[in-house]
């Protein structure tokens, strides 16, 4: 007994201290305090949380005493502490620490940035596979950014598509790109879940694309299950623009067309004229947007004689400024340009296909056969807009026959690549019909034996017979036929605890939800890239991008922290 005594009293005060009325006391004030302090930080930081779900700026052009131009954050702890005595009181006495200066703030986010990535972090290790989609882009003042998004399915079994990072680059090359993306992979996920990494989606950057030395191959030479896949969210007609504006011609081409929108959005009175002429709106161009100006090639293709008298009227007026007569001038120039007027016309022939074969890989009812037959299709249309170029360049009379030729077959020649390349692994949409219930009909007649041998193929990490076996008894079971997509499916098993009877068919249903496919479920997330676009048309470059960005994209996430 002396001796456990003596163990439990040991390196603590004594024991006549601790009996005395004043140690007491002092350890309850003390206790006391630490709970004040934790209260004003929790108002504090809710402040924080609150401008960051709301993208209000931190801080004001004067923050002094007394100023009337605070900023939000300033203005909404002062807000607060007028309801809140506590905080009110420490406002008004506190010398050292306040809480609302720029360091506490930045350390703030940093915090709550670090507790954010903890807990995705968590989820993804939890979870049985995981996606990742990534997006070379640009912030508003042109910095280089690689936004990296994970997607899986969290333990309460929802689909999660969380922001992750925006990663600062020095260059848009492969190498550099690949080696950043791996770095952040390898700290997500430890050597022993590299398998669960199943499919990696990019936008249409060259780099991101290529079949040897692109970002692509690098990852899946160091996670060999990570499928590369055409992203439902990103839009096939602004990949074909990017693919082909490595072509100097086709990139100044884009270029001149992205000024008619700005010529007009920056005036109401240059927008009159449009209006009285051309009685048509030109889509709105954004250096940061997704949704290539396709419409934009279609408008000025189809109004371009009204647009021509558009410009003639403004530059002829004599009511415009010499700015907008001069830009009116080099418009009209730019509409007789013979140079100009073949890539319009030669756009306006190709988008409309792309916009098909982007349309058709998003049907419900899709197989190996119909992907081919679609593929196909899609080369012949292209193949001949190709081959009729000849007739095309005759009629505007520029360069040699023989030099736009090249460029314009240049130009098909690469659409046809990438869209060859970018859909060479479809197998995984062909995995999802397995379990569209709208088919479970026709499958209980005849087994698709075709689209369970491709599954094997893309997943065989499958037990085929198991599979086999759960799959024959889905279909002939009428209850599941109401089942409306892949997660009410997945849900129902989970639900009815049935995930360990039907465990080849709930991994397939992990699988399918988990990729991030051009097949139209209605359960699909809104795209987290598209969010993260619009955040960059609001923000300035800083060091705490990545913590306002967390706080603005994943509201929930950070509502479920308390």
């Amino acid at each position: 007994m002396e001796n456990a005594l003596r163990l439990a009293m040991f390196g603590k005060i004594n024991i006549s201290s601790q009996l005395d009325e004043g140690y007491r006391i002092g350890i309850r004030k003390h206790n006391e305090e630490v709970d004040k302090n934790r209260h004003i930080l929790s108002k504090i930081i809710d402040c924080v949380k609150f401008c960051g779900a709301f993208e209000l700026a931190l801080r004001g052009h004067d923050e002094s005493e007394g100023s009337e131009n605070p900023g939000v954050f300033r203005g909404l702890v002062d807000f607060v502490a007028s309801l809140d005595t506590v905080l009110h009181e420490h406002l008004q006495t506190a010398t050292v620490f306040k809480g609302t200066s720029k360091t506490v703030q930045n350390e703030l986010l940093d915090c709550m940035l670090s507790v954010l990535r903890e807990c995705i972090v968590g989820e993804i290790r939890s979870a049985d596979f995981v996606s990742i989609q990534a997006d070379e882009t640009m912030d508003i003042s042109t910095q280089c950014q690689l936004v990296l998004v994970t997607r899986y399915i969290d333990k309460a079994h929802d689909v999660q598509e969380r922001f992750f990072e925006f990663i600062p680059l020095q260059r848009a090359t492969a190498d550099s790109i690949a080696t950043a993306l791996l770095d952040r992979l390898s700290s997500i996920l430890p050597d022993d879940q590299k398998s669960k990494l199943i499919s990696q989606a990019y936008d249409g950057a060259s780099v991101m694309r290529g079949a040897t030395g692109g970002v692509q191959k690098k990852v899946q030479d160091v996670y060999v299950n990570a499928h590369y896949v055409h992203c439902y969210a990103h839009q096939l007609n602004l990949i074909m623009q990017q693919v082909t504006s490595h072509i100097p011609k086709v990139s100044n081409f884009f270029s001149d067309l992205a000024g008619f929108s700005g010529f007009f959005s920056r005036s109401p009175k240059r927008t009159s004229v449009l209006d009285r002429v051309v009685a048509h709106r030109l889509p709105r161009a954004s250096t940061v947007r997704w949704n290539f100006h396709s419409r934009a090639v279609n408008t000025v293709f189809e109004h371009k004689e009204d647009l021509l008298q558009c410009f003639e009227t403004i530059r002829d007026s004599g009511e415009f400024d010499p700015t907008t007569v001069r830009e009116a001038g080099g418009f009209v120039r730019l509409l007789e340009d013979d140079h100009f007027s073949f890539f319009l016309k030669l756009f306006h022939l190709i988008m409309p296909h792309v916009n098909i074969l982007y349309s058709q890989l998003q049907k419900r009812t899709i197989d190996s056969v119909f992907v081919q037959g679609i593929m196909q299709q899609f080369t012949d249309n292209i193949q001949k807009i190709s081959g009729s170029v000849s007739q095309l360049a005759k009629k505007r009379r520029i360069l040699g026959p023989g030099d736009l030729q090249r460029v314009a077959t240049e130009v098909c020649d690469t659409i046809l690549g990438h869209a060859e390349h970018r859909f060479a692994f479809t197998k995984h949409l062909i995995s999802a019909t397995l379990l569209q219930a709208d088919r479970f009909q026709q499958y209980r007649s005849q087994f698709p034996e075709a689209a369970l041998n491709t599954t094997m193929e893309a997943y065989p990490l499958l037990n085929k017979n198991k599979l086999k076996t759960e799959l024959a008894l889905i279909y002939s079971n009428d209850e599941f036929k109401s089942c409306s997509g892949a997660v009410a499916l997945y849900h129902l098993f989970m639900g009815n605890n049935l995930q360990d009877t039907f465990s080849e068919t709930v991994a397939l249903l992990k699988i399918i939800i988990t990729t991030p496919m051009t097949t139209a479920e209605s359960e699909r997330c809104f795209s987290t890239l598209k969010r993260i676009k619009t955040f960059l048309r609001n923000t300035m470059s800083q060091d705490r991008l990545n913590a306002l960005a967390m706080l603005s994209m994943e509201k929930k996430l950070v509502k479920n922290h308390p």
